[in-house]
């Protein structure tokens, strides 16, 4: 997946204000500061630079000490004349725990790494796209840190930990166009960062005064998403179509945030159907005028819904999920693979009907990509309109 995924989904610990026991929970925990890589992508033995830049991560309020992590990274630098820059979007769990003052906390992570096209040579006459190196890769991190508060609404931040990506050199077109090993080329990464916490206090903060709930508990919507147009952005392949079909479940979780309620989401779609070309390239490129339909399924089970105004009738929402989508054979290539990460974001209006159904309708876009964990990744980046009923769980406002 060429970069992305929530857009598309994951991002810490009890009290920052430890000393006080009975003190809430911090909810969200939004993070940035100074990042440092310990190489370049390049950095083959004798050749190695370490690169800087930046990190910053939203973390969602803890459900028994784990909590939902978003985390973005970005480096840059030079390696033996070659530019070298990068960026990270993952998400995934972190587990806390709180000694004295200070919070620790471990976190696994995984998502999208991008870097630029010359990052393994400038000399790019030749090569396709004038990409000498693969653009995107599945990436993880793996590590920890700690929190030591500096006042009632921040902390200082200490972060450590592993990271893994799979960039690799491409052949001139001459000889294929074709991604390739290099035995030196680093694959695993240190990765440090140092910066500031700040956790906003949002709704009420008294353990005596327990958060009132929201009228309505979740909700189930029937979607039906159909693509109308492509755009490359994280991805190579153009001539394929999707029409998905499915469940998405909403429930209130983690209270309200820039004045719209914060509600996880997952979605299930037991109807993908994929229109692409009969015969392609390894990156995607139709090699014929034929095309042949290809049905599959999806569960994206990590993901976040803002919904603004929810007690009135007309309700704007943003949402992402993220997940994997798998088909009954190799998807955007003949040498590609059956599964990719997937993530869908949309931005639209629900309408309410009465207590329990809402109409919706959203303008999105869908991302499929294997992350490079076979050399073919042409990826897929489909931009759709979706519309969906949906049903409230639970009491009618009526009766509440």
């Amino acid at each position: 997946m060429r970069t992305h995924y929530f857009l598309l989904l994951a991002f810490i610990c009890p009290s920052i204000n430890a000393a006080a026991p009975g003190t809430p929970h911090p909810p969200f925990q939004i993070y940035a500061g100074y990042s440092w890589l310990s190489n370049s992508f390049n950095g083959v033995s004798g050749s190695q630079q370490p690169l800087n830049g930046m990190n910053a991560g939203l973390a969602f309020p803890q459900w028994h000490h784990l909590r939902i992590k978003l985390d973005y990274s970005m480096f840059r630098g030079n390696n033996l004349g070659d530019p070298q820059h990068a960026f990270f979007i993952l998400s995934g769990g972190q587990y806390e725990a709180t000694f004295h003052r200070e919070r620790f906390y471990a976190e696994a992570l995984a998502g999208e790494g991008s870097v630029n096209g010359t990052w393994f040579g400038t000399a790019n006459s030749g090569y396709k796209n004038g990409n000498t190196g693969t653009i995107a890769s599945f990436a993880e991190f793996l590590g920890g840190g700690i929190d030591t508060p500096i006042g009632l609404h921040t902390a200082f931040r200490l972060e450590g930990g592993i990271q893994h990506s799979n960039f690799d050199p491409i052949t001139p077109l001459s000889q294929g166009a074709q991604p390739y090993h290099l035995a030196g080329i680093p694959d695993y990464f240190g990765r440090f960062s140092a910066g500031m916490v700040w956790i906003p206090r949002l709704g009420s903060e008294s353990p005596s005064q327990p958060a009132s709930r929201h009228p309505v508990e979740s909700e189930v919507v029937f979607e039906s998403l159909n693509s109308f147009g492509h755009i490359h952005l994280f991805s190579d392949a153009w001539y394929s179509y999707l029409n998905l079909g499915g469940i998405e479940y909403d429930r209130h979780s983690w209270g309200r945030v820039i004045g719209a309620d914060v509600d996880y989401s997952a979605e299930f779609l037991p109807v993908v159907i994929l229109r692409q070309p009969s015969k392609t390239d390894i990156w995607g490129d139709r090699l014929s005028q034929s095309y042949e339909t290809v049905p599959g399924i999806g569960v994206l089970p990590i993901g976040v819904r803002l919904i603004w105004f929810d007690d009135a009738r007309v309700k704007p929402y943003y949402v992402i999920k993220a997940g994997m989508t798998g088909y009954t054979q190799k998807a955007f290539s003949q040498y590609a693979s059956y599964q990719d990460f997937a993530l869908d974001q949309s931005l639209g209006i629900q309408f309410r009907l009465n207590d329990r159904f809402d109409f919706r309708a959203a303008f999105g876009f869908f991302h499929q990509s294997n992350g490079f964990v076979v050399p073919s990744n042409p990826g897929l980046d489909e931009m759709n309109w979706n519309t969906g009923l949906s049903y409230h769980l639970g009491r009618s406002d009526a009766t509440q």
